[in-house]
């Protein structure tokens, strides 16, 4: 082979180590778990099965595309999630309210079960957050090679664990409400990205 045909055969094979790499999709960085718009009342509060104050976020509800795996071979399980809470409707008055995120696995240790939060707020806005997915409360209660099934969003006072709005005095003051919370799991080492999710209005 001449030094012509073996230059011209190498290059040949470049190019076809390139084409075949920019047609392999690079694993995701980020994911929104789930974007759910509800209207939630004091009556729904009351008779949210099985547990009072409580939204369920099942089935359809949830990202499909989801992975199985939260390790591998994206580790999602020690990156952060971006908590992006949207008070659309809020009784006046500014009652401090926010929403206890727990996520439910196909599989659990202990309790089986771990829960993160939105920010406390006092009225219709957006409220955004970071938080690690190795912070929050029970998120080692979790198997997380088995993925998560559903998300349970309990709404709250300020007043710690059980401050389930359903048991207030004043429900007038939280109820009815109107929200959009999303949730996007970002990759260790990566950071938020919003432009990557889909919907969301520009920030002016």
């Amino acid at each position: 082979m001449s030094a012509i045909q073996s230059l011209c055969t190498n290059r040949s094979a470049i190019i076809l180590a390139g084409l075949l790499l920019a047609g392999t999709a690079a694993p995701a960085q980020q994911f929104v778990l789930f974007d759910a718009t509800f209207t939630f009342t004091k009556e729904d509060a009351d008779n949210s099965k099985p547990s009072k104050s409580h939204f369920y976020v099942l089935g359809k509800m949830l990202n499909a595309e989801r992975p199985k795996d939260w390790t591998s071979p994206v580790d999602y399980r020690n990156g952060t999630v971006h908590i992006r809470a949207e008070v659309i409707e809020k009784p006046a008055g500014g009652a401090p309210t926010t929403w206890t995120l727990c996520y439910i696995p196909n599989k659990g240790e202990k309790a089986g079960y771990g829960c993160t939060g939105t920010e406390v707020y006092k009225e219709k806005g957006v409220y955004e957050r970071d938080v690690k997915m190795t912070s929050f409360w029970q998120n080692d209660n979790i198997v997380w090679e088995q993925g998560i099934k559903e998300m349970h969003l309990v709404m709250k006072d300020d007043s710690g664990g059980s401050g389930h709005a359903h048991k207030r005095t004043d429900p007038e003051k939280f109820f009815p409400t109107k929200m959009r919370i999303t949730m996007i799991q970002v990759a260790k080492g990566s950071k938020y990205d919003p432009k990557l999710v889909p919907n969301l209005p520009e920030k002016k």
